[in-house]
């Protein structure tokens, strides 16, 4: 356990020193075989598991979920999910707020990135907010948090790499994703409920719809539920793999992108580029936390927690909320897809050694993902919006966000206590 913890500090230290993640993580893994074995067999283990991951097939829905995402987002389906909710919800106190969360929620289902869906609702429900005299600290924390819902609702990038280090269906772990997206869906909306209640000022009610104009709303929104029922429907279904509803996704992105003439040369190269570099810094950060986590894997380390649990006899539900703690302090101060890849290998044994569902672990791992993008000082979608919203402060979205921290939190307890959350949709799944 000792070299384990000697290479955690050694990463650390890079890391600190502002060595990209997926080097130190990479460079400690080769110091520590070196180490431990010799130069030789550090150098050909680091060249075998890199030339191994790059030709995974099942690593290639990455990509396609990537462009997959970026043809939804040129394509301007944003606009219509907002326009729906705001049809229903946005009459109500605080009612723009909790439009564009719900919006965040069925664009998360078709674009499964956390960023993107926060930068597109910066631009699409703030100035809508901003117009009825909505206070900042209430718009820019439901952009922020309603953006995290990106990766909880499949398709989910998180999810994906998740099921690629620890081997479980990626199917079944989209599946296991939809009722938490649900049910934090509505939480986010309690919050800004609770916001208002407070703060009556905070989200004056927005124009009242009538039925004809709620119906007309709703039916545009087509475009987004075929694509969710082609992608998702067919992988639940059995009718395809994961990797090829991916593709299919991506296709179907973009015939839509090209249908409501969104696609010129010029975006098409740029939407090419995106994903391709966007892919390549996952599979560099991939490819070092494998390298790490084989490293990990050959120390005693994981065997060590097991043994100090049953030393202990610890009660597997305090175990869990030790995990949640380490992973809530680190996403504050760790960038998230690191901290996962980095931490999953060292915590999925013990997990599951004490007898919790993999596929419910996966949702929890995306959750406290979820936690550390909207968490100071580090939170990726706090940064997303304080970009793109300029005059807005970012202690003010610092405020904005803490209400919603808290429902996320909220959802951990639920689904602590309540393990079916998760586990229910998988186990129909053909």
């Amino acid at each position: 356990m000792s070299e384990a913890l000697i290479g955690f500090a050694v990463f650390l230290g890079l890391a600190f020193l502002r060595i990209p993640m997926a080097f130190a993580m990479g460079l400690t893994r080769f110091l520590g075989v070196m180490y431990k074995l010799n130069f030789n067999a550090a150098a050909q283990m680091m060249a075998q598991t890199t030339y191994e991951t790059g030709l995974q097939y099942t690593l290639s829905v990455i990509p396609l979920f990537i462009l997959m995402g970026n043809f939804v987002v040129r394509a301007r389906m944003s606009e219509e999910l907002f326009d729906a909710a705001n049809a229903f919800l946005g009459h109500k106190r605080g009612g723009l707020a909790m439009s564009t969360i719900v919006a965040c929620a069925g664009f998360g289902a078709i674009c499964g990135s956390s960023i993107a869906t926060a930068a597109t609702f910066s631009k699409v429900a703030y100035p809508s907010m901003r117009r009825y005299g909505y206070k900042d600290s209430l718009a820019t924390g439901a952009i922020a948090s309603g953006g995290t819902l990106g990766i909880l609702i499949p398709p989910s990038v998180i999810m994906v790499l998740y099921g690629i280090m620890t081997e479980q269906n990626i199917g079944k772990l989209f599946a296991a994703g939809i009722l938490p997206g649900i049910v934090l869906t509505v939480m986010l909306c309690l919050a800004v409920s609770w916001i208002t209640w407070r703060d009556p000022l905070a989200g004056p009610p927005g124009e009242r719809h009538d039925w004809a104009q709620r119906l007309s709303a709703l039916r545009n929104v087509w475009a987004v539920v075929a694509l969710f029922a082609l992608v998702m429907g067919g992988i639940y279904g059995g009718v395809f793999t994961a990797t090829e509803g991916a593709g299919i996704g991506a296709g179907g992105a973009f015939a839509f992108a090209l249908w409501r003439r969104a696609l010129t040369w010029k975006v098409f190269l740029e939407v090419l580029v995106e994903s391709a570099r966007t892919t390549s810094m996952l599979f560099m950060i991939l490819i070092g936390a494998l390298l790490f986590a084989n490293f990990v894997n050959y120390t005693s380390m994981p065997a060590d927690l097991k043994g100090f649990v049953q030393q202990f006899e610890l009660h597997p539900v305090m175990v869990m909320l030790a995990i949640f703690l380490v992973y809530i302090v680190l996403g504050t101060a760790m960038e998230e897809l690191s901290m996962i890849l980095l931490t999953v290998p060292l915590f999925f044994p013990l997990v599951t050694h004490l007898g919790y569902d993999p596929l419910w672990f996966g949702v929890i791992v995306v959750v406290v993902v979820q936690i550390g993008l909207i968490s100071p000082p580090v939170g990726m979608n706090i940064f997303v919006v304080r970009n793109l919203l300029k005059h807005v402060s970012l202690g003010t979205v610092f405020r904005g966000v803490t209400p919603f921290v808290i429902a996320n939190c909220l959802l951990l307890a639920v689904m602590l206590a309540f393990p079916q959350l998760a586990t229910w949709l998988p186990g129909y799944m053909k």
